[in-house]
């Protein structure tokens, strides 16, 4: 295969004689291996707690939220109803609200839910993920989050005092509090949820709110978490304008947007290592641009074209980028696939925990290595290299022939 005679001098003077590669451009693919390197890891491991967080809210929650404007008091015909919708895997009601809890002098103020046990099984994980205990909530038992235990020093067994707004709101009438007693612990690794939420039976959840029927929601799994707009609109139209039905996406839109904002944001502000990068090509190129004078000058009375001297200088920011971005890309994976390896190594030596457990839940750092983000940071990347070669091409277009070989 016959290169093009511009690529030619381009690996030409990309190896100089004396050396089998020059130092000067070894340097500058060093710059842009680190820049995409750092890219590919953090764009990896922003998509990794993305993921992570998504799981961990659908182990909670299920897929869609179907609520009334008011308590829902046929849930039974509307289950029948979402039954019925293809896509739809599964449904459960619940009733919740904000309650007081006491355990000796500690108290908290969680989210209490009411379930029918056999049908949260088919809608949540949480039964999959009991640190302690059983997944019961008969006969006045309460299932609380690990963190929510510790915080009122509540274990197995032990009876708490749940006082109910209603506790707080008639004036001329003592209500007493419900004794419930703990039945198992669970742990989704998401304070939120750990911190904030405990479980107990659909009647002890209407004893609390002094409802004698009906629900406040129904909980709807589907087949693919990522279909849910789709489905909630079908529901949406189905159920009429007396219901209305939620996506998990539109319930935690606020966090999923942070975490979309950071991550572009990320990318912007790690490009720039690329650009300086691409500085350091173009102060490599207009060296090389300038010890060549002689030889561009040759090469202009000889008749080659101003095109093909700015595609010489083109072609080497492009081979600098395309070098600088596969190997940063090989050196980025490789440092993920290691990076709890290299967590370890660092809090030892170190002596202190980059990743605490007690705050993050994690005991490794998520990551996911997405393909269109490491497509995007190779195009960008070698775009920006290719164009760093601009400024030296420009130069040695410009270059007079006869002033060139003025000193020859």
């Amino acid at each position: 295969m016959k290169l093009p005679f511009s690529l030619f001098l381009a690996l030409k003077y990309l190896r100089p004689k004396r050396t089998f590669v020059s130092v000067v451009t070894l340097i500058s693919v060093l710059g842009v291996l680190l820049g995409v390197a750092v890219l590919v890891i953090v764009l990896s491991v922003m998509s990794g707690f993305d993921d992570m967080w998504r799981d961990k809210i659908l182990g909670f929650n299920a897929h869609l939220t179907v609520t009334g404007w008011g308590i829902m008091e046929d849930e039974d015909a509307v289950m029948e109803r979402l039954a019925e919708v293809p896509g739809v895997k599964g449904a459960a009601p619940f009733v919740q609200g904000l309650v007081f809890i006491q355990h000796e002098d500690h108290v908290y103020t969680p989210v209490m839910r009411g379930i029918d046990p056999e049908m949260e099984r088919r809608i949540s994980q949480i039964p999959a993920h009991m640190a302690e205990g059983v997944f019961s909530v008969e006969d006045d038992e309460v299932i609380l989050g690990r963190d929510l235990a510790a915080r009122v020093g509540a274990g197995l067994g032990d009876r708490i005092l749940v006082y109910s707004p209603k506790n707080f709101t008639v004036a001329d009438e003592l209500r007493l509090p419900e004794e419930l007693t703990v039945s198992g612990i669970f742990e989704l690794g998401m304070w939120d949820f750990d911190m904030g939420f405990m479980l107990t039976s659909l009647d002890t959840a209407r004893s609390m709110y002094s409802m004698e029927r009906g629900v406040h929601g129904i909980q709807v799994m589907t087949g693919d978490p990522f279909r849910a707009p789709s489905i909630a609109a079908r529901m949406q139209v189905d159920l009429g304008p007396e219901y209305e039905v939620q996506t998990w996406m539109d319930m935690n839109r606020q966090l999923f947007s942070a975490l979309k904002v950071e991550k572009n944001m990320m990318f912007f502000l790690l490009i720039i290592i690329s650009v300086v990068a691409a500085f350091g090509i173009t102060n490599t190129l207009i060296t090389l641009a300038v010890q060549k004078t002689k030889e561009v000058g040759l090469l202009k009375a000889l008749g080659f074209s101003s095109g093909g001297i700015m595609r010489v200088f083109l072609w080497q920011g492009w081979i600098c980028g395309v070098l600088g971005t596969l190997s940063g890309m090989a050196a980025g994976l490789l440092v993920l696939y290691y990076r709890n390896d290299l967590m370890s190594w660092m809090n030892r030596r170190l002596g202190m925990e980059l990743l605490p457990k007690d705050l993050y839940h994690l005991s490794e750092i998520p990551s996911t290595t997405s393909l269109t983000d490491v497509a995007m940071v190779a195009l960008v990347v070698v775009i920006i290299c290719t164009l760093a070669g601009l400024v030296p091409a420009w130069r040695a277009a410009r270059l007079d022939p006869a002033r060139a070989l003025h000193y020859e």
